[in-house]
């Protein structure tokens, strides 16, 4: 997780927050919160990174559309980023 970059790791916390989402679905979720446009060429290529990582599973709902799940690697990557973040910030102060 260390050698991801902040976007890798957005596109990490979007997957598991939703359901098997396709990619134009990342993309929506990823373009609210940065309140401006993601293209594709930035999108795809780090979803490919973290298949090729091992954190995400691509499969194919039809011949144009993918949908990505976080692998059990990426769940715990992502638990151990969280708890890590949480030794650091006590937001309940």
């Amino acid at each position: 997780m260390h050698d991801l970059t902040g976007f890798q790791r957005d596109l990490l916390a979007v997957i598991a927050g939703l359901d098997d989402p396709h990619g134009l679905a990342v993309k929506a979720e990823l373009e609210e919160y940065y309140e401006s446009e993601i293209h594709h060429g930035r999108l795809y290529p780090n979803l490919d990174t973290l298949v090729d990582k091992g954190l995400v599973d691509k499969g194919e709902l039809d011949q144009r559309t993918n949908y990505y799940t976080l692998t059990r690697r990426g769940r715990r990557e992502l638990t151990a980023r969280r708890e890590w973040e949480q030794q650091y910030v006590d937001l309940s102060e």
